[in-house]
């Protein structure tokens, strides 16, 4: 398990941190733990090599931010992960959500707390975005009822949006402001 180290920002029950290579193990077991927690919604990666390529991609990429959700009562034991893609500086300061909970940390509430520090640090200095997006597939009622607890509003359909086992998925899309952001 982790370790208590180099937190972004902590809640009372969690801290965010930057992905490392180092995470690599805890993070390929909990994958291999959550297989049928994620599927069919998300494929994080399942090996030593397909972490590493992304990982590498979080960490070296000025248009990704990868965050891990870790647990402060259990000695920094990874709970989930929450990532920025596609961040687009500029006139649009936006950037897409992807993340994912491990069986372990699943119902517990402890994604909602890690969603909350994301979007808080990412609407803060040094990244400044000014808004943020998750797409999800109509039928993850879980991922759908995290980004309505967390402040984000329901923007829209996009049909065909994303290629996921296999197919061409539908998703809704869901957003938050700096401006929405309570307290």
């Amino acid at each position: 398990m982790s370790e208590h180290r180099g937190f972004l920002a902590e809640g009372p029950r969690v801290g965010i941190r930057p992905f490392t290579y180092e995470d690599g193990a805890e993070f390929i077991a909990r994958v291999r733990e959550s297989r049928e927690l994620h599927h069919p919604w998300l494929a994080p990666p399942a090996s030593p090599d397909a972490y590493a390529s992304y990982a590498g991609r979080l960490i070296e990429d000025p248009t990704k931010a990868g965050f891990l959700v870790c647990e402060k009562d259990d000695g920094g034991a990874v709970a989930g992960f929450i990532n920025i893609n596609n961040i687009v500086q500029g006139g649009f300061l936006c950037g897409a959500l992807g993340y994912g909970a491990f069986a372990h940390a699943a119902g517990r509430g402890l994604m909602g707390e890690g969603l909350d520090l994301v979007v808080r640090y990412a609407f803060g200095p040094p990244l400044r975005l000014h808004r943020l997006e998750i797409n999800v597939q109509p039928g993850n009622t879980a991922s759908i009822a995290l980004a309505r607890r967390c402040g984000f509003r329901l923007e829209g359909f996009s049909p065909d949006f994303l290629y996921i086992d296999g197919a061409w998925r539908d998703h809704e899309r869901w957003a938050v402001t700096s401006d929405m952001l309570k307290g």
